[in-house]
């Protein structure tokens, strides 16, 4: 099944898109740009959703669903946001055979048709805050596109919240971020930065943007998520106003948040080999999959009739499926289950049957060495004991890869080469044209400011510049 797959180590890009599609997770649109997000690619997602809607719910925040066209006028209330966006709007022009009086923008997020709806809603401090959360998708009109990265369309969560105080919104935003995280460390598997945008990287129209960065395979950056706190840019664009205790009329404090099915796309880079996928546990639609082994009529009678056992076992607690097709022999589904990434392959043929046990093979560990025969008896225990196992070797791998290609450089020239290996956190001087600078000559971007940093020195000095430097940011080349 590994066939056809181009090597890592050959070209890394060519791998990613031969897995996605080899893997049956999504495959290309006739509309260049975007993507058919395939059902096993979706089942993925759908434990995505399913993890980040969980801990929404437990914040107090509640779904709910805006158009797909906003009037184009809206889009220009905020000035940042339409010259942020407006190369990449989709806009409709003509709808029933006629042109219309206003063009429609296809949504490329919804802050503008939600600020609308928000001033008609909000007339109190006693209907605040308001914590709403919508899953859609939005159109970014995507010049290179990449499945799942960067796609003309995709599927996301967009979070729209209000508050009275720029401290409760400076806190919702915080607060989204930390979730971010804690999703992205103990689903996912993958450990990222937490960390404050630039100004030249902060979402258009937003007061100061929060963001989580990972480190992909080839040891590029990814932002796997973005919190922003919107101060009252647009209240005002859009008159989003409460009376407060003392009955005086006051502008509200906004934020927005999201993750896309981007995440998709890091879990694959960060977790995968040339052998296919590696998906954490927690997140993978198939957690175990049995494969029956047999060559005789039978066999085939008794080692089914113990995998129905077996699978009534596992059933209740993880999440279990059955290979029994017939056209397909067991070193075939062995394959396949690994392209596709499945934690724990069971195995349980007529040996096995006589011994009361079945045999596991874990995913992450090539072999003899990911084998473990275990009674039938103990299998519960073992699988989740395994399962858990290989969540946290995923996440313990990804660390120490981290780790060892992210840099402190003590001068340009090391700088540049800490880039070329993966991430250079290094002091900056907070100058935009200095960013810009960096960029030009080495291809690498700001990808955040880490929240979690010891302060410099009074005598730290820029990268790149040599101007004194107040904080450290991470420099990095990135999706």
């Amino acid at each position: 099944m590994a066939e056809g797959i181009t090597p890592r180590s050959e070209d890394f890009s060519q791998w990613y898109n031969d897995l996605v599609r080899r893997a049956e997770l999504a495959d290309y649109a006739p509309v260049r740009g975007c993507m058919v997000i395939r059902p096993y690619g979706y089942a993925l997602w759908e434990q995505i959703q399913q993890g980040l809607d969980r801990r929404f719910r437990e914040t107090g925040h509640r779904n709910a669903y805006f158009p797909l066209f906003i009037p184009h006028s809206f889009i220009e209330r905020e000035a940042e946001h339409v010259k942020g966006f407006s190369p990449q709007l989709a806009v409709v022009t003509h709808g029933g055979g006629e042109e219309l009086e206003e063009p429609l923008v296809v949504r490329p997020t919804s802050e503008a048709i939600i600020g609308h709806l928000y001033s008609k809603w909000i007339k109190s401090y006693r209907d605040l805050p308001v914590l709403i959360n919508q899953w859609c998708n939005v159109v970014r009109w995507e010049m290179r596109p990449r499945l799942f990265l960067r796609t003309t369309e995709f599927l996301w969560q967009e979070g729209h919240t209000a508050h009275a105080t720029y401290e409760e919104a400076e806190a919702e935003a915080r607060l989204i971020l930390d979730i971010y995280a804690e999703f992205a460390e103990r689903e996912a598997a993958i450990p990222v930065i937490k960390g404050r945008k630039s100004e030249s990287e902060k979402f258009p129209g937003a007061l100061v943007s929060y963001s989580i960065e990972g480190m992909m395979g080839d040891r590029r950056a990814l932002q796997m998520g973005t919190s922003h706190n919107l101060g009252q840019n647009f209240a005002k664009a859009f008159n989003i106003q409460y009376l407060d205790r003392n009955n005086e009329l006051r502008y509200c404090w906004t934020t927005s948040w999201g993750v896309s099915a981007r995440f998709i796309g890091a879990i694959i880079i960060v977790h995968g080999d040339d052998r296919g996928l590696i998906l954490p546990p927690r997140l993978a639609p198939i957690q175990v999959i049995i494969v029956p082994i047999y060559k005789s009529e039978e066999e085939r009678s008794q080692v089914l009739e113990a995998v129905a056992r077996v699978k009534g076992l596992l059933g209740g607690s993880v999440r279990v499926e059955v290979d029994d097709r017939e056209e397909y022999t067991a070193g075939w589904k062995f394959n396949e289950w690994e392209l596709r990434g499945v934690p724990l392959r069971l195995e349980l043929g007529p040996k096995d049957v006589e011994q009361e046990q079945v045999v596991l093979a874990r995913r992450d560990l090539p072999g003899k060495e990911g084998k473990l025969a275990v009674p039938q008896a103990e299998l519960l225990r073992e699988a989740e004991r395994l399962l858990e196992g290989i969540q946290r070797s995923l996440y313990e791998r990804a660390l120490r890869f981290r780790e060892e290609h992210t840099h402190e450089p003590k001068d340009y020239e090391e700088f540049k080469a800490a880039v070329e290996d993966g991430f250079a956190l290094a002091p900056w001087c907070g100058d935009p044209a200095c960013e810009k600078a960096i960029q030009e000559e080495t291809k690498a971007t700001n990808r955040c400011i880490p929240l979690d940093q010891e302060p410099v020195s009074g005598n730290a000095r820029c990268i790149r510049c040599g101007r004194e430097a107040k904080e450290r940011a991470v420099f990095a080349r990135a999706y």
